[in-house]
């Protein structure tokens, strides 16, 4: 009896926490397709006429295609460059003995508590500098700068939780440093590396400063810059916005439903090994 109250107990807040979820999405798509004057009026009603007409101007005026496609791109770049860089770092500090070791480390964690925008007017000289304005492999490594040292921080605390006896093995079968992560040690790591890639990827889709800092070619905004586009100085058209909103959010539902479980066992990995 105690065992059915606790599962009708979590089924009920599972059920509640659900709608909590799922709500602000379903308002959201209810915006896209109103004016302002429903939107201001009556957010939670649903529309007297559907405009769908606000997402022919999100891909017309806003380009919202084109921008969702530049931020894939950047996201995914971004975790692919983090991802093996923070792996190459973890491993040599987690499994190899050098001076200055706990120094470097610590040069690492420092990169965590760096606030992201006290840098933007040393990034706008760097970017006129090298010539860095509109170029996506620019925006790129800035991503990965402010993304590398939680990476860093999560594979080694995960490596430094990994038994040995794997490394003794697979260098006995004859493996080098290189087989030693990528064949061995990186499988083991998949999840603390799904869930950092995920939180890289987020960042690197839906970064706005810096984007609308270093980008001036519409040809290459960024969702978040694109949305800007409805935005003037004395109006806003909020359902184009809405609607910007809707198919941006597209691409990180289809993330997570892919990798929610790789999330989860990360979670639950770092919080046994914590």
């Amino acid at each position: 009896m105690k065992r059915k109250i606790g599962r009708t107990i979590i089924y009920i807040f599972a059920v509640f926490w659900g709608m909590i979820t799922i709500f602000p999405l379903l308002i959201t798509f209810l915006s896209s397709v109103k004016d302002n004057q429903g939107i201001n009026l009556g957010m939670f009603k649903l529309p007297e006429q559907w405009l769908w007409s606000n997402y022919t101007a999100a891909f017309e005026s806003a380009h919202i295609g084109r921008a969702v496609v530049n931020s894939v791109f950047l996201g995914i770049a971004s975790t692919i460059v983090v991802t093996v860089i923070g792996m190459l770092a973890a491993y040599i500090i987690s499994r190899k003995s050098f001076r200055l070791k706990g120094t470097v480390y610590a040069l690492f964690m420092v990169g965590v508590m760096v606030p992201v925008h006290c840098t933007i007017i040393p990034v706008s000289s760097l970017a006129t500098e090298v010539g860095g304005k509109n170029s996506f492999l620019f925006l790129t490594l800035i991503y990965v700068a402010f993304n590398l040292a939680q990476a860093i921080f999560l594979y080694t605390g995960y490596l430094n939780g990994v038994d040995r006896e794997l490394d003794e093995a697979a260098i006995i079968d004859g493996c080098d440093d290189i087989q030693l992560l990528f064949r061995v040690l990186f499988p083991v790591s998949i999840p603390i590396i799904s869930t950092e890639a995920i939180l890289v990827f987020i960042y690197g889709y839906g970064e706005l400063i810096f984007s609308m800092l270093l980008l001036s070619d519409e040809n290459k905004y960024t969702v978040s810059r694109a949305m800007l586009a409805f935005s003037g100085g004395y109006q806003q058209q909020l359902g184009p916005i809405f609607a910007c909103i809707i198919v941006a959010v597209l691409p990180m539902i289809i993330l997570y439903i892919l990798f929610h479980e790789k999330v989860q066992a990360g979670m639950m990995a770092g919080a046994v090994k914590g």
